[in-house]
């Protein structure tokens, strides 16, 4: 987000509500002196669906494969669910962005979960929202239905109580999550670090 803020900010400045999918960052936060529970978006989407959503509820799903779908059909009993699948390269390619949107729009549902990884969710759903008819609730949840169908195994809850579930699902999948996790994710540590530095600066300034 850091080097792409032209792209991330706009996507999350419009939405009703963003919460904290990091354990790690959650940890930072705290050394920070700072609260910022972790709600990762796996949890959240098990329980909606767990405790909230009903089988006669309408439910959209953009992305995710089709045995997913079916495997989460069949799981919860869901008897009014609509999935759109866009093609790949959803990032560069503006009309599949709006040809999802416009899916949301036409199938007014209760919940859409938008699973096409980040920022190309965050599109989908800004599209949508810009279009001022969009209904019901809209969640960029990422691979969170692939957990509940069981085509990808979430952490042991050992491991995600104590901030290692990253590492779960790179020794899972090593040539998906390398990037994601050794090259990518490691970046949070320098911006908390030039972040602290520059707090304690200002507070410093600050200081009768």
């Amino acid at each position: 987000m850091s080097k792409q803020p032209d792209v991330f900010k706009p996507l999350y400045k419009p939405a009703w509500l963003c919460v904290c999918d990091s354990r790690i960052l959650e940890l930072l936060a705290k050394f920070s002196g700072l609260k910022l529970p972790a709600i990762p978006g796996s949890d959240l989407t098990a329980q909606l669906f767990d405790n909230v959503i009903k089988p006669d509820d309408k439910v959209n799903v953009i992305g995710g494969d089709k045995d997913v779908i079916d495997a989460v059909i069949a799981r919860y009993g869901l008897t009014r669910l609509a999935h759109h699948q866009p093609p790949m390269g959803l990032r560069r390619n503006p009309q599949a962005i709006d040809t999802a949107a416009q899916f949301i729009v036409d199938n007014p549902a209760n919940y859409t979960f938008i699973c096409v990884g980040s920022p190309q969710q965050e599109m989908v759903a800004k599209a949508a929202l810009k279009r001022g008819d969009a209904k019901g609730l809209g969640l960029c949840v990422g691979a969170s239905l692939d957990f509940l169908a069981g085509k990808v195994k979430r952490a042991p809850k050992w491991m995600q109580k104590t901030r290692l579930e990253w590492l779960h699902r790179l020794t899972s999948e090593p040539g998906r999550m390398w990037k994601r996790y050794l090259v990518e994710g490691p970046k949070i540590f320098l911006i908390w670090f030039k972040w602290r530095k520059c707090h304690r600066q200002n507070k410093r300034q600050n200081k009768p």
